[in-house]
Formats: C-alpha cells, structure tokens, sequence
C-alpha cells in the first residue's frame, strides 16, 4: 500500500499501466476511483446495462470493504453512461443495492475512454477512529 500519512493512504491493487489507485483513504473520507463493471480477478466484465452496473457497484463494494465499509457508507456517487436511454435500467439496479441508503447521486452521459457502458465513483464517509 502507498502511503503518504496514516490518514493518507491508497487502496487497492494499482493497476501498473495507470496512474491512480482505486481508491484513496483521506481522513475520514474514501474516494473511490472511476469504476467499471470487472470481476474479482479485474478482468472486465462485459454485459448488459443491468450486468455492467451490478458488475460495477460489487468492485466499488470490494474496494471499500478493505477499511470496513459498506454502501450503506456512501455518502456521494456519480454515475457515467455511455447512453441516457439506458437510466431507468440502471436505475432500477442502483435502486435495490442502495435501498435504504442516504445517497446524493448526478447521472451524465459520457464515452469512457475504454469498451463500457457504465461509470461509477464514489464518496465514502467513514471515520478513521470508527
């Protein structure tokens, strides 16, 4: 792990080809990189949108389980899709694995500079001394 302090750290597996990490621990926060839909091992995960999101929120869930955190931990998302008419079935994924969260969330289009549909990053408040 990279570490700056012991409230500035990276998270994750950094991928060698890129310049970030998944995810950064700043204090009480965790930012959690742009995430597309990828399996366990990070191999991409191809699919429809409803595959793509769920694909994409499990990672987003692996990566913050590392310091203890859950969805229920995040406190903001923003959602990129390759294409608007694909929001009601992203959103109806999004909806039943944020049930019950309190979440502020911006949806944009956008075309990510690799082969997916969908986008994620997140705001994760979760205090150090929790």
């Amino acid at each position: 792990m990279d570490k700056i302090s012991d409230q500035h750290y990276a998270i994750g597996k950094k991928n060698p080809n890129l310049p970030f990490y998944p995810a950064v621990r700043a204090g009480d926060y965790i930012y959690v990189s742009g995430q597309v839909s990828k399996n366990e091992n990070g191999d991409m995960l191809v699919g429809s949108i409803e595959e793509e999101t769920a694909g994409t929120i499990e990672g987003i869930q692996r990566i913050i389980a590392e310091e203890g955190a859950t969805l229920k931990d995040i406190c903001r998302v923003t959602t990129y899709l390759e294409d608007t008419r694909d929001f009601g079935r992203y959103n109806a994924v999004f909806k039943k694995y944020f049930e019950g969260c309190v979440i502020a969330r911006t949806t944009v289009q956008a075309s990510a500079v690799i082969t997916t549909r969908i986008e994620i990053e997140a705001i994760v408040y979760m205090p150090l001394d929790k």
